[in-house]
């Protein structure tokens, strides 16, 4: 038996590859871009370790190029979510009771994979499969993703390093405990680090878990199973079950042994799954933990004394890198009437200047949305302020699902500052922007912090401190990440950790040792060393 006093090895970022013409990443990546366009995964759901195959297949297809056929995939039913949780409940014990260091190995170990052996191929998983560009899928798969792997380890060793106090004669300790049942991980499309982290975090804390991918991004899924079966990660810790939310979600939320949810997506779905658990809690064994990221309708406010590039830059990549599609997206500005021209002559420009199409031809800036269902609703918006009064689009506006699904990147100005494209959240390539007149600074503040139901994430531009100031106390509860002079997108793990509230989600903060918090029931130990012998007490002796 190992009796020697582990540390985790001090982590550090993953620092991100350029794929400059030339360098030996991108010819690595396109050469792994070609190999997956030339053949047809068929990917298969994993319980118990076991690769399962029931014939129930739905395609995968790259959203830029609709008519190409990636691969199929596996759907589960109601018994398959079962089977996946009675899996995540046989290996329960032995995990949650396997060493601390040894759970963390495995991850650390993942991350070496993914750093090396694995990375482009997560990567081309990523781009074709969610039609993220180099940049954008080098951020995510590979460099945030790495990063929870090597980064949750040691937040797990401060979890576990947090003690209580002890006085004479009596040694106090905690034990922090996997919860009591299993967690159900739903991960949203649009990162594939999210779609490693939520199941992986809470297995590092010794729980076990069903994970259901989004339907959108099952390849990249795939990969990371793999990845973390060859770091080792022992049959039946994480169980991957594909298939629609309303065929998968049921069983797994009616189950009596869930112990927690781990969610990434829409708000009305986690509000949902929050009604449906709380709708008959008594039947659960335990109170289940429920932790969730939502919906953004993320803001940037500009101040009289901003520099207009550093906006302008922060305006373009905040909005449109990968099409809109972050929670943490850009979404609706508020820029002041006297730097409004020179704003907008500067933003046309590099908007103009920017390229759409296959994220295979590494010249594009932007790829495609996701799916059909995402193209019509953002073109429902887009049409919407074509027909409305108060909206104004000033560039952009055009929608054409030929070869893909590609929207123009959009900017709206709206003479509302509450229209609906300054409230709702869109996901998609479109920025909404109310100029404010200059004197109503501290007004407009306020009409931005009242105007949207999320809180997740925004950015002051001012290079004016008082500005700042002001701008951080009045939106305060408006966003759960705030930057200054910096776009509202690109949280790393550690040096900003993510999340928000209100419609936004739990705020339980991915990328810190807050989240792994939240996968441990901890328990209290006293052990007194030399106890009472009988139930008398000094102030009950005679005088």
């Amino acid at each position: 038996m190992f009796n020697g006093i582990f540390h985790i090895p001090e982590p550090a970022n993953e620092p991100g590859l350029q794929y400059a013409p030339g360098s030996p990443e991108r010819t690595e990546l396109g050469a792994r871009l070609k190999e997956m366009l030339g053949e047809q995964a068929e990917v298969p759901m994993i319980i118990g370790g076991k690769e399962v195959r029931n014939g129930k297949l739905a395609d995968i297809r790259c959203p830029h190029d609709h008519k190409h056929l990636l691969g199929r995939y596996h759907q589960a039913d109601a018994e398959l979510v079962t089977q996946a949780v009675d899996a995540a409940e046989k290996t329960k014990r032995l995990w949650g009771e396997m060493p601390w260091e040894s759970r963390g190995v495995v991850l650390l170990k993942a991350a070496e994979l993914l750093a090396g052996k694995y990375r482009q191929t997560l990567n081309a998983a990523t781009m074709l499969n969610m039609s993220k560009t180099p940049h954008q899928a080098e951020i995510d798969a590979a460099c945030e993703l790495i990063d929870f792997w090597r980064f949750n380890p040691h937040f797990m060793e401060e979890v576990y390093g947090d003690q209580p106090m002890s006085t004479p004669g009596v040694l106090n300790y905690m034990e922090h405990r996997p919860l009591d049942g299993f967690v159900l991980a739903l991960t949203p499309f649009n990162f594939t680090s999210i779609a490693g982290n939520l199941p992986t975090a809470p297995a590092l804390m010794g729980n076990t878990v069903v994970w259901k991918p989004a339907s959108a991004a099952v390849l990249p899924a795939y990969f990371i199973m793999k990845v973390l079966e060859e770091a080792g990660m022992p049959p039946g810790v994480i169980n991957m079950v594909l298939g629609p939310g309303p065929i998968v979600g049921p069983p797994a939320l009616n189950d009596v042994r869930l112990g927690g949810i781990h969610f990434t997506g829409s708000t009305y779905v986690f509000s949902t799954i929050w009604l449906a658990i709380g709708s008959d809690i008594r039947k659960y064994v335990s109170y289940p933990r429920i932790v969730g990221e939502t919906g953004g309708k993320n803001f940037i406010f500009v101040h009289t004394s901003s520099d207009i590039d550093a906006l302008v830059a922060a305006l373009v990549r905040g909005a449109f890198e990968y099409q809109g599609q972050k929670c943490s997206a850009a979404s609706r500005a508020y820029i002041p009437d006297s730097l409004w021209p020179q704003v907008k002559e500067h933003l046309l420009d590099e908007i103009g200047d920017m390229k759409m199409g296959d994220v295979t031809d590494f010249s594009n800036f932007m790829g495609a949305v996701i799916d059909e269902g995402a193209f019509k609703t953002i073109r429902g918006y887009i049409e919407y302020a074509r027909n409305s009064a108060d909206l104004e689009i000033i560039i952009g506006g055009g929608c054409d699902d030929t070869t893909g699904y590609f929207i123009e990147p959009t900017v709206v100005v709206s003479k509302d500052p509450k229209s609906k494209l300054m409230v709702e959240e869109i996901f998609g390539p479109v920025l909404t922007i109310y100029v404010y007149p200059e004197a109503e600074y501290d007004q407009t503040l306020e009409l931005c912090d009242q105007t949207s139901p999320y809180a997740l994430t925004g950015a002051i531009f001012a290079l004016e401190r008082s500005a700042v100031v002001k701008a951080m106390n009045t939106l305060r509860h408006a966003a759960g990440n705030f930057y200054v002079n910096d776009k509202p997108t690109g949280a790393v793990v550690a040096q900003q950790p993510f999340g928000g509230t209100r419609a936004s989600g739990t705020n339980d903060k991915a990328g810190s040792w807050l989240n792994l918090e939240r996968w441990v029931s901890p328990r209290a130990i006293k052990e007194t060393f030399l106890p009472p012998k009988n139930f008398r007490y000094p102030y009950m002796e005679e005088e």
